[in-house]
């Protein structure tokens, strides 16, 4: 059995901080999985957080993972059925109006990122690869 440090790691703070950093779900990602080391009751409770409210399931899954591996009686987050931001629509269709009439997907796309890049970095770790393709298709509908 894997044999974990039960202290809490020294850069606890910046990595609490990382963690629950909205605006980047890699940055997220690595602070779950540095802070799966530590088997603490603050890392439990800060993973525990991330695994039932990340907006992006690989951050969910890494924190479920890290919370199995110490022990702890966790059900596995089911990836989400529907949009991760409640009102996505009225959020793309307010960026889509921002633009000129003629604008390119890629200028709606950069758009959201400055707007809304919250919402633009969980679709885009949601969706991966296919993330712009989903995009366009998001937009195209508009």
């Amino acid at each position: 059995m894997k044999q974990y440090k039960t202290d809490l790691p020294e850069q606890y703070e910046a990595l609490k901080k990382q963690a629950n950093y909205t605006s980047s779900w890699r940055e997220r990602l690595e602070a779950v999985e540095t802070l799966s080391a530590y088997q603490h009751d603050k890392v439990v409770d800060l993973l525990k957080n991330r695994m039932q409210h990340d907006t992006v399931y690989k951050v969910q899954i890494a924190a479920y993972e890290a919370l199995k591996a110490f022990g702890e009686d966790v059900e596995k987050p089911s990836p989400a059925r529907f949009d991760i931001f409640k009102g996505t629509d009225k959020i793309f269709l307010r960026v889509k109006k921002s633009l000129p009439k003629d604008h390119t997907v890629e200028e709606f796309a950069d758009k959201l990122k400055r707007m809304r890049i919250d919402v633009y970095d969980a679709y885009e770790g949601d969706k991966g690869e296919q993330f712009m393709s989903w995009l366009e298709e998001r937009w195209a509908k508009l």
